[in-house]
């Protein structure tokens, strides 16, 4: 239960629900409430589809390229850095061209699953070596994925309850958060590179 709750908190950054529910709002202005829904659904399964391949194909990408898992996580913890960072600037370089179908392609990826999303389930994959850890990564991702496509259902509702201002704010403290974890991940590969015991 311990390696649920833990892993789905984490997920739950990395996936930047409020950063995703900005621009899911400033991409979807001016729809139809109906419309919306369907956009949500429509991406959150794609979001799991790719987070799920991105999380099982970790230990064989790392065989093929022969990179460490160390060194994995110092690269994905500098991006996921960056990413947090960004969130705290409010910086984003998505804009609304009011054309094609945005589920996919900018929502999914790379708004939602960007960059620093994808090392980093890339290296939780890799670190969870059993069949059981396996299935709680699983069954964790899944749950995220879930309570992202619940906010984002719900965008229309928290707008009006908070504001945009609102939203920004837990955008950035998502951002703080980030910020944090990515220490946390390049500390980790620094003492696994360098064969440190904590």
């Amino acid at each position: 239960m311990n390696l649920f709750i833990s892993t789905f908190i984490k997920l739950f950054f990395v996936l930047t629900p409020f950063f995703s529910l900005t621009m899911f709002l400033s991409l979807t202005e001016g729809q139809e409430e109906p419309k919306r829904k369907r956009l949500v659904i429509t991406s959150s399964a794609a979001v799991v589809g790719i987070c799920l391949v991105l999380f099982f194909a970790g230990t064989r990408l790392f065989e093929l390229f022969g990179i460490t898992l160390d060194s994995f996580r110092i690269g994905s913890g500098v991006l996921l850095m960056l990413s947090g960072i960004g969130l705290v600037r409010g910086e984003s370089s998505f804009k609304n061209s009011g054309e094609g179908d945005i589920a996919v392609v900018p929502l999914a990826i790379p708004i939602i699953v960007g960059p620093a999303t994808t090392g980093t389930l890339l290296v939780m994959g890799a670190e969870m070596t059993s069949l059981s850890e396996k299935s709680i990564g699983c069954a964790a991702l899944t749950t995220a994925v879930t309570s992202l496509a619940i906010i984002l259902f719900c965008s229309s509702m928290i707008q009006r309850l908070i504001g945009i201002r609102g939203i920004s704010i837990l955008s950035k403290l998502t951002g703080l958060a980030l910020v944090a974890l990515s220490a946390q991940m390049i500390m980790t590969g620094i003492q696994g590179f360098l064969h440190i015991t904590p």
